[in-house]
């Protein structure tokens, strides 16, 4: 495959450029998804656990498509069937923090939408900030504080795009009730599936927060923490695409100022989680 088209880090893309990586997706494959799903960190091989797999391309193959740059998230989408519905999976995310722009952190649930998603579940790996919560848990979200978009850095800064949605959405019920109640129910028929439920915050990362940061996350309403996701989100919702999220716990707030926490715990307490992540996606694609 040729060159990828060059841009300098751009604020906003137009209905051209999301075009682009549309039509080189679809020449892989005729399948024409209604769900999307996005991977978090240590969570890449729930892929295996269920998803009769059509076709692949790496990242770097579709147009304008940002690529994954962190370890545990291997940059790959897969197209096919998972409980009988054409999926769009995504193996890996590109995050703020790595250089890019939230226009491109976003690209994907753009292409998503353009090709036909009506729903998309969104997954991730944050810092449990709840004490209730135990390194492999899982975390239904409820609701977010997108404190990096409350700070100015929207996905949709700039001309908005008719297309998707109005210049003025609203973020109420942003994770949709009836699946969060659905996911619920599901989770509740499995064994060996802790799931809570709270409010994710997001920020802009790579740093971890210090003590008195993470203190100050609790006391406004956060019960896990994390540096993706809620871009990715609104952009869905702009969008009028309905979303389940869910959080894999991957460590517990770190109080204490003579521990550190690490990228390498988070990878580790992944292989607990995506069995769980794997069985409660395919139980809620089952029911739905």
């Amino acid at each position: 495959m040729g060159a990828r088209p060059q841009l300098s880090p751009p604020d906003y893309f137009d209905l051209p450029h999301i075009d682009e990586a549309v039509q080189v997706i679809q020449r892989t494959t005729s399948l024409r998804p209604r769900i999307g799903l996005i991977l978090g960190s240590g969570l890449a091989q729930v892929v295996e656990h269920g998803m009769d797999v059509e076709a692949v391309l790496r990242y770097e193959d579709i147009p304008y498509w940002p690529e994954s740059r962190v370890v545990g998230h291997p940059g790959r989408l897969f197209l096919g069937r998972w409980a009988g519905h054409p999926v769009m999976l995504m193996q890996g995310r590109a995050h703020y923090y790595e250089g890019y722009t939230m226009a491109q952190v976003t690209f994907p649930v753009r292409v998503m939408q353009r090709m036909g998603i009506e729903m998309l579940i969104v997954t991730n790996a944050a810092g449990g900030l709840n004490p209730a919560f135990e390194p492999g848990d899982l975390m239904l979200i409820r609701d977010h504080l997108n404190l990096i978009g409350m700070m100015g850095l929207s996905p949709l800064r700039g001309p908005n795009l008719e297309a998707f949605g109005p210049r003025f959405p609203s973020m109420r019920n942003a994770y949709d009730p009836a699946l969060r109640e659905l996911a619920r129910r599901v989770a509740a028929e499995l064994e060996d599936v802790p799931l809570h439920e709270g409010v994710y915050v997001g920020l802009g990362g790579p740093q971890f927060e210090t003590p008195a940061e993470l203190r100050f996350l609790r006391q406004i309403g956060g019960d896990a923490v994390g540096m993706s996701t809620v871009a990715e989100v609104t952009v869905a919702r702009h969008g009028g695409t309905r979303v389940l999220g869910i959080s894999g716990i991957s460590n517990k707030a770190v109080w204490d100022e003579d521990l550190e926490p690490t990228h390498e715990e988070v990878l580790e307490a992944g292989r607990i989680m995506v069995p769980r992540m794997a069985r409660l996606i395919e139980g809620v694609l089952r029911q739905l």
